[in-house]
Order: structure tokens, then sequence, then C-alpha cells
């Protein structure tokens, strides 16, 4: 079981590419794009892995998780959008769109297929006020 949102490979993978979404912003694209696209690509790319985080601390509530995981996919593919649009007004040369775009692709895979093993998983209901005893407290 990971313990912490650090171990998760989802995670890594977020965090790393909000950090070159973050640089390339500020020191590749027009000046003028900076406080349009770039500001809204810097925004998005974060929220990937904030979601991710925030889903994790509430992992003990399953439908909880799903729904901060779902976050995580919608901010994925609003950060694709972005860089088509960077892409498309000519303000992000192709070989950094192509390595992004494929970059976003792998990731957004990477969430959707998280996202469903922790759906199909187990329930773990929690109720709160209740213990949950263990075969091994009965006696």
């Amino acid at each position: 079981m990971k313990q912490s949102y650090e171990d998760l490979e989802i995670y890594q993978l977020a965090k790393m590419l909000a950090i070159e979404i973050h640089k390339m912003t500020l020191g590749e694209l027009p000046k003028f794009e900076m406080y349009e696209e770039g500001s809204q690509i810097r925004r998005s790319s974060k929220s990937v892995g904030a979601n991710i985080v925030e889903g994790f601390g509430r992992k003990k509530y399953k439908g909880e998780y799903v729904q901060f995981l779902t976050y995580s996919l919608s901010s994925c593919d609003e950060t694709k959008y972005h860089l088509d649009i960077l892409h498309e007004t000519e303000s992000l040369k192709k070989d950094k769109f192509d390595y992004f775009k494929n970059k976003y692709l792998e990731l957004g895979r990477k969430i959707y297929n998280f996202r469903e093993a922790i759906i199909v998983s187990s329930p773990r209901p929690h109720v709160p006020g209740n213990k949950r005893v263990r075969s091994e407290d009965k006696t």
C-alpha cells in the first residue's frame, strides 16, 4: 500500500510535467502569451497533481478519492486543450508540442487506469463513530 501520494507514479509524472510547463511558458512563449494561454496552462497543469494529492488525502472515502481523480483527469484534458491552442496559434514549437502532448496523453491513460483500479477495488465502508473489528480481535 502506498504510504504517501509522493509514492504514486501519477503524482510524480504530474509534478514533473507541471514544472516543465511552468518553465516552458515563462521561457519560450511569446511575451503576450505569458498572461493569456501561458497562465491558463500553468494553472491546469498544476491542478492535475493538486487533485491527485487532495484525493489521496481522502482515500479513506472511496467516492471522494475517485471524484478527485476524475478532477485530475479533467485538468489533464484541459492542459491538452491549451497545448493545442498554443500550437495552432504558432506560439508553441512543434517539437515542444509533440513532447508535451504525448506526455499528457500518457499521464491521462495512467490516471484513468489508476482511477478504474480504485473503482473496482473492494469497498471500504466507513461509518463515523463505528470501530471496525478485525477478525483477530474477536474472541
